[in-house]
């Protein structure tokens, strides 16, 4: 009867130890977990734009309903040789913009022009301010990203690279991208890492389970950051986890028995 009791003491020991160490990990898994103090929280602005960046690819369209003829110059085409000779494709293709090293395009009939920094109303409003006296009516001016992305890594389900389509997405839309992140990702700590106008890179910790994190400058994403989710430190010590846990219950398992007969023999 001693014997019973001592194996149940130690099964009961180990299930206790089991049930502690999960409630300590869920405390780290739900994001937001304030989220009643929302209304003390100063978030960054509702309507975000990304600002242009050296390397960019832009897409940048002139258009005059009432005089098309007039926008087409102000326009960057792509040409197609045809029996020998140059023609304009019957619906023409326009060329991306990119933005060299110091931050410039090469504009038709403007010229030069230093876009980065700019976000893309203030470029429509730049060109469209160089090129409105050229017009009968106030002309059409749309900038575009031709090549938004982000990179997700770390302890995510689906690791990568990912293109943008609005030029638009937070943190949590990143996340959702990439599947979310595993159980062994540290809420608490990711990290974002962004280039700015002049080349520097910066890294940014984000606290994904405080609702703080809306004021981050980093809620919103930029182009070309990465996002990179810490593993915890269960992951970071074993990344051999299945022979780990295999040894830890093997060893639990021989100091059992070694009990027990230590046990029988002395008593």
């Amino acid at each position: 009867m001693r014997l019973n009791g001592l194996k149940l003491f130690y099964v009961i020991s180990f299930v206790l130890a089991l049930f502690a160490t999960s409630c300590t990990s869920y405390k780290r898994v739900p994001y937001i977990q304030n989220s009643d103090n929302m209304a003390a929280i100063q978030q960054v602005e509702s309507v975000h734009e990304s600002r242009i960046l050296p390397r960019d690819l832009l897409t940048i369209i002139v258009s005059s309903p009432e005089n098309p003829e007039a926008a087409m110059p102000y326009n960057l085409l792509v040409s197609n040789t045809y029996e020998k000779r140059q023609a304009l494709t019957s619906q023409p293709t326009l060329q991306n913009y990119l933005v060299d090293n110091d931050g410039n395009i090469e504009f038709p009939v403007l010229g030069k022009l230093h876009v980065a920094g700019l976000t893309k109303k203030e470029l429509e409003n730049m060109i469209l301010d160089k090129i409105k006296g050229s017009f009968i009516t106030t002309p059409i001016v749309t900038v575009r990203f031709a090549d938004f992305k982000i990179s997700v890594l770390g302890e995510v389900a689906s690791p990568g690279t990912y293109n943008i389509s609005n030029d638009k997405v937070n943190i949590f839309q990143a996340l959702a991208l990439a599947k979310d992140m595993t159980i062994h990702g540290m809420r608490e700590n990711v990290k974002v890492i962004r280039e700015d106008v002049s080349g520097k890179t910066h890294v940014y910790e984000l606290d994904l389970t405080d609702a703080s994190v809306f004021a981050s400058p980093c809620y919103h994403l930029q182009q070309n950051d990465v996002v990179y989710v810490t593993p915890n430190k269960a992951k970071a010590k074993g990344s051999d986890v299945g022979s780990t846990t295999s040894l830890w219950f093997s060893a639990t398992s021989i100091l059992v028995s070694l009990t027990s007969l230590l046990y029988n023999i002395l008593h």
